[in-house]
């Protein structure tokens, strides 16, 4: 069994950074049989059986193929020492997932508890079996070193069969979210716990939205009524709506709002996991470029399916006491009167605006948490849900920032076909003309209170989630 020196104490960086490049320069000589600065599938198949290193099938190709940066078919040193050091701190990730009391060694309890918390119940038997093909010592325990010499040369997707660390808690709903749904684990859908968090998260999405309905109200009449000429600030839009239909009527247009997550989001994640099948490459792993094209897409799906309940929200947030009786009532006047068309409007804005919105919020997403996991995982392995949803909650904010000027311009042409003899603008004229009429910014009016919902649609998602998890069952 390989070992790698470790002649500096774990606080001294710079000595650590050297040693780990010594071992790593080692590691490389032994590999490279031909000498000719480069590995390629071959050399590292015969090099890690002459090491005794057992490794998983295609494990050689894997390897490669996620070092590989420059696509020549091998691994120079700067690729194998980069692919490395990113694949260790992945292994501590786990290493540290597993070790629940911090004694900086893995008992075949902790790996007992850590699989059950994944749905997968084995005997104390099993974990013992497992703990002696990794205890290279026979301690009956696994401390950090034999923990990274076992795993070092399995591609980390074998470790995340065994463990799930960090995870995307996109099931949780923070507003108009376009976001990209997180893949959900193998064991995870073979024990039924994927549904278990969409009805959580569908539950925490509902309270957290009918908590937040009259921000979300104000923002689509300032949307829609607001201008440089007629100014108007949440505190008098809230007073303005409550004069006219009571404190009730804050909440017009929340039934469809709710009514229309749970099938948003269970296409979403089912179209995700279609489009993933489509474009994911041979050796099954999604690459960054492949889960934003998948989610882009997934969204759309989902998006062009639940659109008309989006046009019916709107004409309901916006409609005057009397005008509808309710959801059936609005659907069957928009049919009569408009035609099918009509609940298609502002289509085109919604949908362009999946791909700003996916693709800022996927990126700052993924550089805050692995801003995260660089400066705390010694700390912890875990980033935790409210960690997360801090990350989620930024992201979403850029992303919104991006794509709210096409959120305001599908807005104005839902609005807009509900009155009687005004013009049907376009999407290219409506923007020019919210643009000469209010100033770039009007293409941002009512961002405000879609800002002043987040945090409080955050805490009530958050706090909900628990409760539902708790009471389906589902281990934290």
């Amino acid at each position: 069994m390989l070992r790698l020196a470790r002649k500096c104490v774990l606080s001294d960086a710079a000595c650590v950074a050297e040693e780990n490049k010594k071992s790593y320069e080692e590691l490389f000589a032994k590999l490279d049989t031909n000498r000719d600065g480069k590995v390629d599938i071959n050399e590292l198949r015969e090099g890690l059986q002459k090491m005794g290193m057992a490794v998983g099938p295609d494990a050689e190709k894997k390897i490669v193929s996620a070092g590989d940066s420059n696509k020549d078919g091998q691994l120079d040193f700067e690729e194998f020492s980069e692919y490395l050091k990113d694949h260790e701190k992945k292994l501590m990730l786990t290493f540290k997932s597993l070790d629940k009391n911090n004694d900086g060694t893995i008992d075949a309890s902790e790996i007992k508890e850590s699989l059950a918390k994944l749905g997968v119940s084995i005997t104390e038997e099993s974990a013992q079996k497992i703990l002696k093909s990794i205890d290279a010592d026979g301690t009956l325990s696994v401390d950090w070193n034999e923990w990274r010499e076992h795993f070092l040369f399995n591609p980390a997707t074998n470790i995340q069969e065994i463990i799930r660390f960090w995870k995307h808690s996109t099931v949780l709903d923070i507003g108009d979210s376009l976001t990209i749904p997180d893949e959900f684990t193998e064991e995870e859908k073979k024990t039924g716990m994927w549904w278990k968090q969409l009805v959580a998260g569908g539950m925490a999405g509902a309270v957290s939205r009918t908590g937040t309905a009259p921000l979300d109200r104000i923002k689509v009449f300032m949307q829609v009524h607001a201008s440089k000429s007629n100014k108007m600030s949440i505190s008098s839009g809230l007073k303005q709506m409550v004069k006219e239909g009571g404190v009730t009527s804050l909440w017009r247009g929340n039934g469809v709002n709710v009514i229309k997550i749970a099938p948003e989001t269970a296409i979403k994640f089912w179209a995700y996991e279609q489009y993933k099948k489509l474009i994911t490459s041979g050796d099954g792993k999604i690459k960054p470029h492949e889960r934003f094209i998948a989610g882009s897409l997934a969204g759309a799906t989902a998006q062009t399916i639940i659109y008309p309940m989006e046009v019916m929200k709107t004409r309901l947030t916006l409609r005057k006491t009397g005008q509808y009786s309710g959801m059936f009532d609005c659907a069957k006047k928009i049919l009569r009167r408009e035609g099918v068309k009509a609940f298609y409007k502002g289509y085109i804005p919604n949908i362009l605006g999946i791909i700003p919105y996916a693709g800022i919020d996927l990126a700052i997403y993924e550089g805050l948490k692995n801003k995260w996991l660089t400066h705390y995982a010694k700390d912890s392995a875990n980033p935790g849900v409210l960690v997360l949803l801090g990350c989620g909650t930024i992201s979403s904010t850029c992303g919104q920032l991006a794509s709210y000027p096409l959120a305001l311009i599908r807005t104005r042409m839902q609005a807009q076909a509900s009155v009687e003899g005004a013009p049907q603008l376009s999407m290219v004229s409506l923007t020019k003309k919210i643009i000469v009429k209010d100033g770039f910014f009007g293409l941002y009016r009512g961002i405000a209170p879609n800002f002043l919902k987040v945090i409080p649609a955050v805490s009530i998602s958050y706090v909900v989630y628990e409760y539902m998890k708790t009471g389906l069952g589902i281990s934290k």
